[in-house]
């Protein structure tokens, strides 16, 4: 009997939490990240352009609680990520028609990013959304640029000064460095050094050029093979300003058992047709991960249907990154609750002792109220 009421008050402790639950608020809004960057036509050019880049929260979220764990220095290059910059590089080839151009305009880039010592390694969505950065996060968010550029770039550290920069190949020798350009060989190709400290983006280092204190350092040339191949999202990018985006999500049922399928669905505003919609999905305490992708259909609208496998609270939200003429959007954040089929037993088991419990109490008193009363004893004379 004891066993079976602290079953019944581990039902009703969860059922209080379900309720509680069910009167918080099912969504939380997204906010994003955005940032310029001035460029030039050229270093020590007369044509400025203004480029707009925005970072959706479920992007930077994702990055935050993916791993940041080194087991060597050619792990650094799990954090380059030119797929989820592809935005930038597109929107500096607008601009630029030669390779060494090109280097330099991600430079001025990197240079206006703030300076500051981290204490760990950092993926560029996270460096762009944070605005801050040293040596390391700026070679992963240069090397990630110039990577998606479609130029052949490696990462090189220098152990002994503890210390990062990016190497690059060119068509050619750099035109626009101030002293002779200096470079790497490695499997016989010329890598150009790209200093991506310095916080000066007008006349601050430029392809080619590089610090003394570098020039004869040992350097470990870190190739890119292992850098990330595919994002679920990417940033946005453009010179001019983007028309701001929604998007709605809507999921049924919220409550369901492990096992059962939630339908998603939501709508893109405005409507634009054949845009991939990520889906995340948080379960419990764990990190983000991407659920799936939908695509809009004529009207904007997206569903999806999800086959549920694990029990618990799961956090959902719907992301669009964007395209030239539009921001980025993540949904509101909704909230489903998977009960296990354990529980579901349990609570079942909980229902049926209760209801035999009080159907026995009803009966016991229904039997004491029809026993009649003794009645005293006859006095006889």
């Amino acid at each position: 009997m004891k066993e079976v009421r602290r079953r019944l008050s581990q039902v009703s402790l969860i059922i209080t939490v379900l309720l509680v639950l069910s009167y918080l608020p099912n969504c939380c809004y997204s906010e994003s990240y955005s940032s310029s960057y001035q460029l030039l036509d050229k270093p020590n050019g007369s044509k400025c352009y203004r480029l707009n880049v925005t970072v959706q929260k479920s992007l930077y979220e994702y990055y935050t609680e993916k791993s940041h764990k080194l087991n060597s220095n050619n792990d650094f290059a799990k954090f380059v990520t030119p797929y989820a910059l592809k935005p930038i590089a597109d929107s500096l080839w607008e601009i630029y028609t030669d390779d060494e151009d090109y280097a330099n305009g991600v430079l001025m880039i990197v240079h206006q990013i703030p300076y500051e010592t981290t204490t760990s390694a950092k993926y560029p969505v996270e460096t762009i959304a944070e605005n801050k950065g040293d040596c390391d996060p700026f070679s992963c968010v240069a090397a990630s640029i110039i990577k998606a550029g479609g130029l052949d770039v490696v990462l090189l550290y220098y152990e002994d000064k503890a210390h990062m920069n990016v190497g690059v190949s060119l068509s050619h020798t750099p035109h626009d460095a101030r002293s002779q350009a200096c470079y790497i060989t490695y499997n016989n190709i010329k890598y150009y050094i790209v200093e991506c400290t310095g916080g000066n983006w007008r006349d601050g280092w430029r392809v080619g050029e590089c610090p003394d204190d570098l020039e004869h350092a040992p350097v470990q040339v870190i190739t890119l093979e292992n850098c990330e191949q595919s994002a679920p999202g990417q940033v946005s990018a453009s010179y001019k300003t983007l028309t701001t985006s929604t998007i709605s999500l809507t999921i049924s049922p919220t409550y369901l058992i492990e096992k059962g399928t939630v339908t998603l669905y939501g709508q893109l505003s405005p409507t634009l047709q054949n845009r991939t919609i990520t889906i995340y999905v948080k379960v419990n305490n764990l990190p983000w991960t991407i659920l799936g992708t939908a695509t809009t259909d004529s009207g904007g609208k997206f569903t999806y249907a999800w086959n549920t496998e694990t029990a618990g609270i799961c956090y959902i939200r719907a992301s669009w990154s964007g395209d030239d003429d539009h921001a980025g959007a993540d949904s509101p954040t909704r909230t489903v609750t998977i009960l296990s089929i354990f529980f579901v037993s349990l609570l079942g088991i909980a229902v049926i002792l209760v209801c035999v419990g009080m159907v026995a109490f009803f009966m016991s008193r229904q039997a004491q109220q029809e026993t009649p009363e003794p009645q005293p004893p006859e006095i006889t004379s």
